[in-house]
């Protein structure tokens, strides 16, 4: 009785009001500013010119420090703030009405999250931290005022967003029209990439998520990528130690597995597209 009447109690909140606070923190420091920040060349600032991105300097006053399994913001928030991640890893996801969590993306470093959000000026994901990490706060507000004073910048919001949607397209195939084990390779390589473009190593590289969680973002069930995983070590592509893993044959996993697997393929695109294709409609910052 005591239990759901604490159940019903925190049902006339919101689904955070109980979450641990976030740790905000003032920058006060030029030197921690986007014109010196080492990710600059991957985050928001690339492609403009120094000028401008000097001008940025203000618009990012504030970082907050998300720990393991706690989130930056969830489903149905207000959009205040896109966020940069600085260290650390997001996943953002979606709760199915039977409770189970469709996994939308895997964010890493210099990665902009809370994009999909401008359409409808609120979050329509969950963001949740899988590390210990770190974001800069950008105020939308703000940047909409930034952004009408510097085309460069609205530039490189459109250009954000078409990636976005390119990524939203690209997991739509992958979904629909690849096989388990090319799903898997995928991903892997889709990893390699971004982790090349950080300046860490293409072939190495710590899974931050679990591989439920992976499951859950490939459509796959949780056995078939822990079978996956096995069959690819034995076939020499790549190399695992619990989350570990070192690519070995890049070209081999280029080509995918053509053995058949037995797995059964769930039809999750139209879930696991639900809460990811709002960029397209969105308005650009500056622009209304």
């Amino acid at each position: 009785m005591r239990l759901r009447l604490l159940t019903d109690f925190r049902s006339h909140f919101p689904r955070n009001f109980f979450a641990p606070v976030l740790t905000r923190i003032a920058l006060t420091d030029q030197t921690s500013r986007c014109s010196t920040c080492v990710l600059g060349q991957i985050c928001l600032p690339v492609g403009m010119n120094a000028d401008d991105v000097r001008k940025m300097d203000d618009l990012v006053t504030e970082r907050i420090r998300i720990k393991k399994g706690q989130a930056l913001y969830t489903l149905g928030e207000p959009l205040e703030a896109v966020y940069g991640i600085r260290f650390g890893t997001l996943k953002t996801h979606l709760t199915l009405e039977d409770g189970r969590h469709q996994i939308t993306g895997f964010h890493l470093p210099g990665e902009i999250v809370g994009l999909d959000g401008i359409g409808e000026m609120r979050h329509v994901s969950d963001a949740t931290a899988l590390e210990d990490t770190e974001v800069c706060v950008v105020r939308y507000a703000e940047l909409q005022q930034l952004s009408r004073r510097l085309p460069s910048l609205q530039h490189q919001f459109l250009r954000i967003m078409s990636k976005e949607i390119s990524q939203d397209h690209l997991m739509l195939l992958t979904l629909g029209s690849m096989r388990a084990e090319e799903r898997l390779a995928a991903f892997l390589l889709n990893l390699s990439r971004r982790s090349s473009e950080r300046g860490y190593s293409s072939t190495e590289f710590v899974l931050r998520m679990s591989r439920e969680e992976l499951g859950s973002y490939l459509g796959l069930k949780l056995e078939t990528v822990s079978r996956l995983f096995s069959r690819f070590a034995e076939a020499g592509l790549i190399q695992i130690r619990q989350r570990h893993v070192k690519l070995i044959d890049m070209a081999g996993l280029r080509q995918g597995d053509d053995r058949p697997d037995p797995a059964d393929r769930p039809a999750a695109a139209s879930a696991q597209m639900s809460g990811c294709s709002s960029a397209s409609s969105s308005p650009i910052p500056g622009d209304t």
